[in-house]
């Protein structure tokens, strides 16, 4: 297991409609590790359907992915990606739908005119973009706006935009209920919950959406275009909830829960933004199951749970499993019923609907949900098909679900791959010959020692203070290796127990001040060992990989490193650009090291430093001691006592010198490349221990030691001066935390 390096992917801005509610994953992780594991034409499932994105790059792959979506919302995204619309249909369906009839008057207008309000400026009519809420307010607080005129911003509302808003009001119970109507009959025991849910919809907007929806029924319109206005409403249904927070520029809602301060869109915009939000990419083979896909690459959608796959998979061999494991939504998960409803009727919903009863989910519950999908997945894997899963969003709960389903359910952990918080942690299964239910053997315990042992050892192999996520992924990485994680009720609190312990007891330094486990950096009390630490380490293995391979790719040194620091020792993409920034420059998406930094021009410049050292002391009357190894190591000293002791470096591999020189007569110095100060600073703004040691040095760069060593009339005290002139800077990323 410690053997499986990190796979990077790379970012890529998503815009298309209900993009906050899908899994934020990067491109290519998962084709990357297909091309390994399977071979291409290879079946590949997907049990979990979360992410169409990731569906989509597996068949564009070359393979054939067979995905089972239960959520009707996340089937149409699926299928609007690999059967893209052209952008005209959006353009024509928007355009019947507005030269659609509302009494007298076309709907377009008929909408417009709620949304209507008066330029304080210069007094003419203008289209409110927002209104501003205030959560439990019956009336809003502001509008949003930008008239021809110039005047643009937030501004108070006034009594004709009051007044509209209780005009809409009055009519509200009557509009609610029409849109309960295509969710849930009236004596639907899931009404209750499905009112509950539209609660997150103001008057104005219910009485637009229903409007709207109405009109679907009524419109003839080829099946094309109908597709094409079921996107552009689906994307307005999601503005106009209340679940846009004021101000936040990204919200990625998880509860039901209204903003303290919110907005509500214009809707009519928001259809006509959305007729542009729709992306327009080359479509991909898709069938609906038991149709498949051609052998060269394609996506077979199953309509249902995975449970009701499993019985009917004689025709399919699995090369792999591969997917996004679902962070519980209740947002999404509960709209998306009201949306489907809405959409496409309450037949639609029927083994859906029962999102619309639970308010709440926590990591419990969704332990037991993928505990019970991996079990139903376990009959379906082949011995040697590895399951590859991804978790986006990672958190430490989130993480001991996703292993407790897996070993419970009988497969084994063959790799597990962590680089920061903000990224995805990778897993690899590989299902055992035999599940927990078919063995007769005694239910292995937790062994609370060996679980505090691998944490430390997790720490004494980083060498640096790291994340609780880090340690707690090494401890639940023990459990899985000897096997003593198992499935039972409430079973989180019973495997978080060993590894809070561990941290609870003599060994762990906790580097924050709050009493939460989560917050801050953990680091060990005897030190985390005499070892380089992990930036240290990465830093001489981008220099090598630079030297022997010029003009590589982020992504190749990405890859190159990550294969030498597998696992949980992945180094984060910040340290990987700031040792680049330090040592080299990029041109046209390539790297390559800077000429003074290639081994001839730095042994160059040491030597240089050296002898400005030298005519220095002799300047200031101090005697020179020299030391080679490891590194150019001097002591200026008066007779009887060191008074300066101090490392000459071209790198920034400092770990080691800090911790172990850091006490002793005299100060401490370290001379280095002034392009070396900022990754300097950076490493030491991520690590409090460093930070705390660093306090005792100072640090002289070689051109600031080339200037005083020019000065003739230096003396000691202008030399003691000069070495706190020019102070090493934190790095331009690290200002903006």
């Amino acid at each position: 297991m410690d053997g499986f390096s990190y796979i990077p992917g790379t970012a890529r801005e998503e815009t298309s409609p209900l993009t906050r509610f899908l899994p934020p994953i990067p491109e290519g992780i998962a084709a990357a590790f297909l091309s390994v594991h399977a071979a291409p034409g290879s079946w590949v499932l997907d049990p979990f359907g979360a992410s169409p994105r990731l569906v989509l790059e597996m068949a564009r792959a070359g393979y054939r992915v067979l995905v089972a979506v239960n959520n009707p919302v996340t089937r149409f995204l699926l299928e609007m990606a690999a059967d893209p619309i052209p952008p005209a249909e959006f353009k024509a369906a928007l355009s019947t739908l507005a030269a659609a009839r509302k009494g007298q008057e076309r709907l377009e207008a008929h909408i417009r005119s709620l949304y209507s309000t008066q330029c304080r400026k210069c007094q003419q009519e203008v289209q409110v973009e927002a209104y501003v809420w205030e959560r439990g307010a019956e009336l809003p607080v502001a509008r949003i706006y930008t008239c021809s005129c110039g005047e643009s911003g937030e501004f108070p509302v006034e009594a004709a935009d009051l007044d509209r808003v209780r005009q809409v009001a009055a009519s509200d119970g009557l509009h609610r209920s029409r849109a309960l109507e295509r969710v849930a009959a009236p004596d639907d025991p899931d009404r209750p919950h499905a009112v509950e849910a539209l609660a997150c919809y103001l008057p104005r907007a219910v009485y637009v959406l229903t409007t709207l929806i109405n009109k679907l029924d009524g419109l003839d319109l080829p099946p094309l275009r109908r597709r094409a206005l079921f996107a552009i409403l689906l994307a307005a249904f999601d503005d106009a909830s209340t679940l846009w927070p004021t101000p936040s520029e990204r919200p990625r809602p998880k509860q039901l829960t209204t903003p303290p301060r919110f907005l509500e869109k214009n809707i009519w915009t928001a259809l006509e933004q959305a007729e542009n939000e729709w992306g327009c990419c080359d479509p991909v083979p898709k069938v609906n199951w038991p149709e498949l896909p051609p052998e060269g690459g394609g996506i077979c959608i199953f309509e249902g749970p995975l449970r009701h796959l499993g019985t009917r998979m004689e025709a399919v061999t699995l090369g792999a499993v591969a997917s996004v494991l679902p962070r519980p939504n209740q947002a999404f998960w509960t709209l998306s019923a009201l949306w489907a409803g809405w959409l496409w009727g309450r037949e639609a919903i029927a083994q859906f609907k029962s999102v619309l009863r639970r308010r709440r989910y926590d990591w419990n519950w969704h332990a037991g949900a993928m505990y019970a999908a991996m079990k139903n997945l376990y009959a379906l894997v082949p011995m040697k098909a590895p399951v590859f899963a991804l978790l986006p969003e990672a958190e430490p709960s989130f993480l001991s679900a996703a292993m407790l389903a897996g070993a419970g359910a009988g497969f084994d952990l063959s790799g597990l791959a962590l680089r920061t918080r903000h990224d995805p942690i990778e897993i690899v299964w590989h299902r055992r010959a035999f599940s927990h239910e078919e063995r007769s053997d005694k239910e292995i315990e937790i062994d609370p020692q060996a679980v505090a042992q691998a944490m430390q050892a997790a720490a004494q192999a980083r060498g640096e203070p790291q994340t609780y996520l880090h340690l707690h992924a090494a401890g639940l990485a023990a459990m899985a290796g000897d096997r003593s994680l198992h499935w039972r009720e409430e079973a989180l609190a019973r495997v978080h127990a060993p590894i809070q312990a561990a941290l609870g007891s003599p060994g762990f330094i906790h580097y924050s001040e709050s009493q939460n486990l989560e917050v801050g950096l953990w680091g060990l009390e005897a030190g985390e060992g005499t070892q380089d630490p992990l930036p240290d380490r990465v830093e001489v293995t981008v220099v090598r990989h630079l030297q022997k391979h010029p003009g590589a790719s982020l992504r190749e040194i990405e890859i190159a490193v990550n294969a030498e620091f597998p696992g949980l020792l992945t180094p984060s993409l910040g340290l990987l650009r700031a040792i680049l920034d330090s040592y080299a420059l990029e041109s046209g998406g390539t790297w390559s090291l800077r000429s003074e930094d290639s081994p001839a021009g730095r042994r160059e410049d040491l030597e240089s430093a050296e002898a400005a050292l030298t005519t220095l002391a002799a300047r200031l009357g101090y005697a020179v001691v020299r030391q080679e190894a490891p590194h150019r190591y001097f002591h200026w000293q008066e007779p009887g006592r060191p008074v300066y002791r101090i490392h000459l470096i071209a790198s920034v591999v400092v770990g080691r010198i800090l911790r172990m020189e850091g006490e002793g007569p005299g100060q401490a110095l370290l001379v280095l490349p002034g392009g070396r100060s900022s990754l300097l600073a950076y490493k030491i703004e991520r690590d409090p221990s460093l930070r705390l040691l660093a306090q005792a040095w100072k640090v002289l760069k070689f051109r600031h030691l080339r200037e005083l060593a020019g000065t003739i009339d230096m003396d000691r005290e202008g030399w003691g001066k000069e070495l706190s002139r020019d102070p090493v800077e934190p790095p331009e990323q690290m200002k903006l935390f």
